[in-house]
């Protein structure tokens, strides 16, 4: 039996280390260099107590940063929960060729969000087949530079980040959609519920604490988005700071003269204290859920 024990010990070890560093130690790191001012170039740490934090309410890009994200999130999150539902039950349905529309749909989550990145910025440059499209069926005149123009640089990025994800989330709602007994749907279509009614009230209710976990995921992604912002605005959050995030905030500060690393710690500590309170909201409205259904 010890040998078991050990065993199982010398298996997760790695893990366990991996995790201890990268992790629970990068965390409590992050916290003490946030009451801090430090100094990367010398390596010199000057306790400076909550003046980091107080630096948050006075500083304008820190307000812009978390307004974009927030303005993403709540475009982003509801749609692409929506259409991840949505189509995750077109193809649980009687469809033909549902095996090949999965890996058609699933395609998009293969490329490198990196890549992504650099498609939509040619798809929507200039001289991209967007700006080409809606000029030859007469919806703009002149084409639109979708990439300097902070009235769309940031709606470019959510429709991205939407066409990536939602076949994920896709997946997820498949795997919760087996799970819901075939008999509810038979009884619907003896007492003459169509498609679009079983949809709404069958299917949705029933996959109510799956849409939580998939909200909730989709709420840390975007709160925490980076390479997209960084590669579409070179690293500076433009057009005039239209792409900006916290994470990027976060690592502009951290790496960009490196002797604010105090301060880019309280950004991020606070993000993740938002991205905790996130959490708990999405806890509790599941519980409540629970507690109705029961």
């Amino acid at each position: 039996m010890k040998g078991d024990k050990l065993n199982g010990w010398i298996f997760i070890m790695p893990a366990v280390i991996i995790i201890g560093i990268f992790c629970i130690f990068a965390s409590v790191f992050a916290v003490y260099m946030s009451f801090n001012k430090v100094n990367m170039f010398t390596g010199t740490y000057t306790f400076v107590g909550f003046e980091n934090y107080a630096r948050l309410f006075s500083d304008p890009k820190v307000g812009i940063a978390f307004k974009n994200a927030l303005s993403f999130a709540v475009v982003v999150v509801p749609i692409q929960t929506f259409l991840a539902m949505l189509m995750a039950n077109v193809l649980n349905s009687k469809i033909k060729f549902k095996k090949g529309l999965r890996i058609v749909y699933f395609l998009p989550t293969l490329t490198s969000s990196s890549a992504l990145t650099l498609i939509f910025m040619f798809m929507f440059s200039v001289t991209g087949p967007i700006n080409g499209l809606l000029t030859s069926v007469g919806v703009i005149t002149e084409p639109i530079n979708f990439l300097n123009d902070s009235a769309f640089a940031l709606k470019v990025i959510m429709c991205m980040n939407i066409w990536s994800t939602v076949p994920v989330f896709m997946t997820i709602y498949l795997a919760a959609l087996a799970d819901i007994p075939k008999s509810v749907y038979e009884a619907a279509d003896i007492d003459g519920a169509g498609a679009i009614k079983q949809f709404f009230k069958i299917t949705i209710p029933q996959l109510r604490n799956v849409t939580s976990y998939v909200v909730l995921v989709g709420i840390i992604g975007t709160l925490q988005m980076f390479d997209q912002a960084f590669i579409f605005s070179n690293g500076s959050g433009g057009p005039e700071n239209s792409t900006l995030t916290p994470a990027l905030l976060v690592y502009n500060n951290a790496f960009g003269t490196m002797n604010t690393m105090g301060y880019a710690s309280s950004i991020a500590i606070s993000l993740s204290l938002m991205i905790f309170m996130a959490a708990m909201v999405s806890n509790k409205l599941t519980k409540a859920n629970k507690g109705v259904d029961e």
